[in-house]
Formats: C-alpha cells, structure tokens, sequence
C-alpha cells in the first residue's frame, strides 16, 4: 500500500509520479509562466475573465467587448453552446451556436479584445478555434476524454472547469490529457462543488477556496476561480472573488451583464458593468497585497 504523504488530501506521491506527472510541479517554485493573445498568466499575474452567460444577441456582445475592455477586462466570456441541466427552455433562451461565435469573432476584433468560449462537441472545434483563444472545457466535461483529447491537439490554450462533483485528483488527471498531447497552456478553474449543505436554496455550490492553495502545491499550472456559478447570487460575487485573490488564485472569471435582471442565463448572479467597474479596483488592490503586478488590465 502506498503511503500518502500528504495526510487530508486525496493526492499522494504515487499519484504525482505515476498518474499527473506532467501536471505536477517539478520543485516548490515552479510555476507556468505563458502568454495567450497578449495576455500574461503567472505568479506576477491575474488575468480577469468578463462577460455574459450566454451570447444572446450581436447588441449584447459588442455593449459587453466595449465597456469590459474599457474597465480592464482581459478577455471577453460567453457561451454561444450553452449546456444546461434540464432540456426545458424559457422565452428569452436563445442558443445562438454558430452566429454566437460569429458575433464573439467580430466583437474581438473591433475592440482588439480576446475571447474564451465553451466548446461541448469536437465537430464544432474548427468553427471555435478560429474565433475562441481559450477553449473552455464545462464542468460537465471535465472528464469526456475524447474531448479533452481532441481540443488539446488543436493547439489552442485550455482552461478546465472543475467537475462539480470531482476531486482535485480528477482535475489534476483532466489537466495531464491535455498535456500528454504537448499543449502546455492549461487553465485550472474552480467553479463550485456540490455540498451536502450550502447557505441559500437557490446555492447549488459552494466556492472551494481551499482547493486553490491546496493545487498550486501539486501543479504548476494557473488555478483560477469562477465566484458567479459557485455562488450563484449576486450580493456574494465580489467577496467570493476578492477572497480568490487573497487565496492565490492566478485570475478571476466573472459573469458580467448590462441588465443583470433580464439575463436570459442566470440572472441572479451576473453583475452589472459599474459593478465590475468597482469589483477590478478592489481586486487590483487586493492583488497588490499578494504581490500580484496586474489583476486585470489594470496595472496594480
């Protein structure tokens, strides 16, 4: 039986050596330092992430890529393939697929802004790759290898979502797929685990903060967190992402909206863009603290 050296967590040595050997750190201060679209990413670095849940109209998206990009934004989110739970739509769902990416594409370069994106089938890669410099990987498909595969033999950086029911010994494995295939800019986002208990009835996850210095003691690679989805409410958005950075966390993804009630996607959790505004001087503050050089595009 292999003994795990490192007692509360579920990763021990054997693990490290034998199952992520390409995701783990190979001594205490190593850590990924890479560039994407003119984006650092790196312990001097945390990049934000900003935008709307989904891609709901081409109006939408340029009002976002334009006050985003104004307020320090680093790239522009939005999910033109939108996975939900249950197959049941309301009025204002829109699943704007192919023109979704079409309209993130021609936002990006208006306002010289660059996009991340959720892909959920390999046969949409190529459309993606063209307009997306992030492939993101959902929470739902943290552990659909195929995918994970495919993606990563694009050559296009990945961030990964957290599984919501996965350990950090499941993402760190998602993140070696990746890396197996030589694509060596890798993401890790945090996005909310289920609990037996969270604080509200509509929380259906709960921000794992621990989970960000508990990685970077494992992997080398950037651990970012997603506050809007953990939380799923508004008023908890900016403490949950000001403690990520406090936490170490190497960026910040938020879901930003310019009529938060009216969102056609998770309405309860989007901030609006003077909200944003004031939540990136807060976090560019915080990130002074821990030594960050820029949070955002804001130099700190």
């Amino acid at each position: 039986m292999i003994e795990n050296k490192a007692p509360g967590k579920d990763v021990s040595l054997e693990d490290i050596k034998t199952k992520f050997p390409l995701a783990a750190k190979k001594d205490p201060l190593h850590f990924s330092e890479f560039d994407i679209a003119g984006i650092k990413f790196g312990r001097d670095y945390a990049p934000i992430f900003a935008g709307p849940n989904m891609v709901e109209s081409e109006e939408l998206i340029d009002v976002c890529a334009r006050n985003l990009k104004s307020k320090g934004a680093s790239f522009l989110r939005g999910g033109a393939f939108k996975p939900l739970t249950f197959p049941y739509r309301s009025d204002k769902y829109n699943e704007t697929r192919e023109l979704g990416i079409e309209w993130l594409y021609k936002a990006k370069k208006k306002y010289d802004i660059p996009v991340i994106t959720e892909i959920m089938e390999e046969k949409y890669l190529p459309i993606i790759s063209e307009a997306a410099d992030i492939l993101q990987i959902g929470t739902r498909n943290m552990q659909n290898y195929p995918l994970l595969t495919a993606c990563a033999r694009s050559g296009k950086p990945i961030m990964i979502k957290r599984g919501f029911g996965c350990s950090l010994r499941d993402w760190l494995g998602a993140a070696e797929y990746i890396l197996l295939e030589g694509n060596n800019k890798v993401i890790l986002c945090e996005r909310g685990v289920v609990v037996p208990h969270t604080h509200r009835e509509t929380s259906r996850f709960l921000l794992d903060l621990q989970v960000i210095p508990a990685a970077k003691e494992i992997t080398h690679l950037p651990v970012v967190t997603d506050p809007s989805h953990a939380t799923f409410w508004r008023p908890w958005v900016r403490s949950m992402a000001m403690a990520s950075i406090a936490a170490g966390a190497d960026g910040v993804m938020l879901e930003v909206h310019p009529d938060p009630p009216n969102a056609a996607v998770d309405p309860l959790q989007s901030i609006d863009f003077e909200e944003f505004s004031k939540l990136i001087d807060d976090l560019s503050r915080i990130g002074k603290i821990v030594n960050r050089k820029k949070v955002g595009e804001k130099i700190v």
